[in-house]
């Protein structure tokens, strides 16, 4: 009788453990905290358009924009958003059939700790570096120059890099460097540490107004946010694509209200000019377009709206 107790006793304490086990087992997973590989394509005639994100950077937008800051703070709150508006740094790989070209490469190391993804996200995405033919740049503020470098090397050995000679001139000048507020200069020593590798190896192209650069693929100018800022419009088979760089860099409020400038720009009044007049194509037209800090993909349509505009981003779909 003793013997069975006792068996009985070890039989309990066995399924007992079993049953804390079990729980155990079924306890709730660990966070993962982390988001999918940030790239998102989508066809325009014959070319392939591939969104790369570089990460997200938390902007004080009432601080930075050119109006009343609590006029800025009630259109916030009104599409639930603080005033540490977490922005989207974006760039385009843009696959012609022939050339495969890069407009901007996010910041790499140089604004900021959540960004620097672009070449994860290329290679995510089923690209090499080393297969980017050209790279293109709206403007030479880091988190659209970083990325072309990469540990100390040139992240892209075999293109050859294109950007508007006035941003070229200003930006790589170290007497105009000098001459900038303290706290601007970082940008000039920036756009110098990303650029001249590129220029010492004779790969940088610098171009002047309207430019083809690949068949399909032209610069034009919107001077403004900098003094050579440039949108590429991409064309394949009727089908027309604006890249407009940093035209629009806070869409809760400069959609509804494009007469507002940002702090990052070197002439506001040029800048607003740039803006109002591609918004009004882009509504006009009813071409594609996309911003490098709209919400990730940043791609989408534009409709006038009273005196201002909604932005209706592209419905996500399947690649046949």
């Amino acid at each position: 009788m003793k013997r069975t107790v006792t068996a009985l006793a070890i039989s309990m304490a066995v399924l007992a453990g079993g049953l804390a086990a079990a729980n155990t087992a079924s306890a709730a997973a660990p966070m993962v905290k982390t988001q999918a590989p940030g790239y998102y394509r989508v066809m325009l005639g014959d070319f392939e358009i591939t969104a790369l994100s570089d990460g997200t950077v938390k902007l004080p937008v009432t601080k930075l924009l050119q109006e009343d800051a609590k006029k800025t703070d009630k259109v916030l709150k009104k599409h639930f958003l603080d005033d540490d508006v977490d922005t989207s740094v974006n760039a385009y790989l843009v696959n012609t059939g022939s050339k495969l070209v890069l407009i901007d490469t996010g910041a790499a190391g140089l604004f900021g700790p959540t960004l620097g993804n672009v070449l994860a996200n290329l290679e995510a995405a089923g690209y090499k570096p080393e297969q980017v033919d050209d790279v293109v740049i709206t403007h030479m503020h880091p988190d659209h120059v970083g990325g072309l470098m990469h540990d100390g090397k040139i992240a892209f050995p075999n293109a050859t890099l294109h950007i508007d000679k006035k941003d070229t001139d200003y930006w790589l000048s170290k007497e105009n460097m000098e001459k900038a507020p303290k706290d601007k200069q970082g940008f000039f020593q920036g756009a110098m540490a990303s650029v001249n590798p590129y220029a010492d190896t004779g790969k940088l192209k610098p171009f002047d107004g309207v430019t083809e650069i690949v068949p399909g693929i032209k610069a034009i100018p919107t001077a403004g946010h900098t003094p050579g800022h440039t949108e590429y419009e991409v064309d394949s088979k009727g089908q027309k694509f604006m890249v407009w760089g940093d035209l629009i860099h806070v869409a809760a409020v400069q959609f509804a209200n494009p007469v507002v400038t940002i702090g990052f720009d070197s002439d506001p009044k040029t800048a607003r000019k740039a803006r109002e007049k591609e918004f009004a194509n882009a509504a006009k037209q009813g071409y594609l377009v996309a911003g490098s800090h709209l919400s990730f993909p940043g791609i989408g349509h534009l409709v006038k709206n009273g005196k201002g505009y909604t932005f209706l981003p592209i419905n996500y779909h399947g690649l046949k």
